[in-house]
């Protein structure tokens, strides 16, 4: 059995790299929606990089602890910002693709510094294994990061970003275009659930469900993993230009 030292500092050595790149994360979106016209993310002061601001009780604790669980993937998410589409300058649907690339650029920026952490940490002769292991979890997961949100899946970044891509016209026959969402089975629930409750969000649960089973059934083991080592691999290759610096 973990002493209790050994639990903290691994409790640390996750914790501090998992949750700053869930803020930075957040945060991201926010500054880019803000730029972009909306700054409801600014108001409810989500413009932070305080992962207390971010934590959601269900998604960022009980989610990850039950993932870990059923498939032993410790999959989470942090509490979104809000976005309000209708304060978006026009077009609306190509700012939202720039809300939604933000975050993963966030990611990216995030996992080439932890990248050049790891660099200036072997240049300095410390073996601490606590750092180290810092700096490699500190990479993976801003990488997972970035292959997960990019994934062209409702309520996924990826999602946002291919429909910024797509013509209006094919938007518009897409249930999941923001003007079109509608109340589901409207007179079969509470109204405010019912309001609160789109097709869209149906639609998202479902897919997000599917996915889910891949990861359990192992259907998406070989693209996950090569993903994540190809992103990692792309932190090391732009940080690279700092290790000349050190020799």
């Amino acid at each position: 059995m973990n002493s209790p030292d050994a639990l903290l500092r691994n409790a640390l050595m996750f914790g501090i790299p998992v949750l700053y790149a869930l803020a930075l994360h957040e945060a991201a979106h926010g500054y880019m929606a803000r730029y972009l016209g909306d700054d409801s993310s600014a108001k409810e002061g989500r413009l932070s990089l305080n992962p207390l601001r971010h934590i959601d009780p269900f998604g960022t604790i009980l989610l990850p602890m039950l993932m870990y669980w059923l498939i032993a993937l410790p999959f989470g998410y942090a509490k979104p910002v809000m976005i309000e589409y209708d304060s978006l300058r026009a077009p609306k649907i190509r700012s939202m693709a720039w809300v939604g690339l933000a975050g993963p650029a966030a990611n990216l920026a995030m996992g080439v510094a932890w990248a050049i952490a790891g660099l200036l940490l072997s240049a300095s002769g410390m073996h601490s294994s606590f750092l180290r292991g810092m700096v490699q979890v500190g990479v993976s997961f801003n990488a997972v990061m970035i292959v997960v949100n990019m994934l062209p899946i409702p309520p996924l970044d990826g999602s946002n970003v291919v429909a910024g891509l797509l013509p209006e016209r094919v938007l518009r026959a897409l249930p999941s275009f923001p003007r079109d969402e509608v109340p589901v089975l409207p007179g079969l629930l509470p109204p405010r659930l019912a309001n609160w409750l789109t097709w869209t969000d149906v639609g998202g649960v479902l897919l997000f469900g599917t996915l889910i089973v891949l990861i359990k059934l192992h259907v998406l083991d070989s693209f996950m993993l090569k993903a994540t080592l190809m992103v990692s691999s792309l932190f090391s290759l732009i940080a690279s230009p700092i290790s000349f610096l050190l020799h």
